[in-house]
């Protein structure tokens, strides 16, 4: 496989894991998984919230895809790592600089300011309904007019 093909497939597996994320969480994380994610809604009393084993099944699956597809580098490891990058954008923009389970960096920068600002949106909402706001990377318009 092509380091180019390699790179488009990476690249196609994170828009698809924005896209993914976006659906599993407005409508399973906020309807039927709602026992489990509303721990992530709740102020967090340690370093884990049970909402976490959905970041662990993705981790596992990206492992698994990568371990499938290592012995060639076929689609299936390239996948794996999209999976992976996504996972670690996932981190530094969610975990880190929304939600600080570390000192927030500061920034000034628009686009990195909108997504917070949607996302305490997401979260004015403790409960399962209403809610507005469920992707990672991408926001309402709105919330890019300041």
């Amino acid at each position: 496989m092509t380091t180019i093909l390699s790179i488009i497939i990476i690249l196609l597996t994170i828009a698809a894991m924005e896209a993914l994320s976006w659906f599993i969480h407005k409508y399973l994380f906020h309807g039927p998984l709602w026992f489990i994610h509303k721990t992530h809604h709740q102020e967090r009393h340690g370093w884990f919230e049970l909402n976490d084993v959905f970041s662990m099944g993705f981790a596992a699956l990206s492992l698994w895809l990568m371990w499938e597809g290592h012995r060639t580098f076929d689609y299936r490891f390239w996948i794996g790592v999209g999976i992976t990058v996504y996972g670690m954008i996932y981190f530094v923009f969610h975990d880190w600089f929304i939600h600080n389970r570390f000192k927030a960096f500061k920034t000034s920068n628009k686009y990195l300011l909108s997504i917070r600002r949607a996302h305490k949106i997401h979260h004015k909402s403790t409960g399962k309904s209403p809610s507005e706001e469920f992707g990672l990377l991408v926001a309402s318009k709105k919330y890019f007019r300041r």
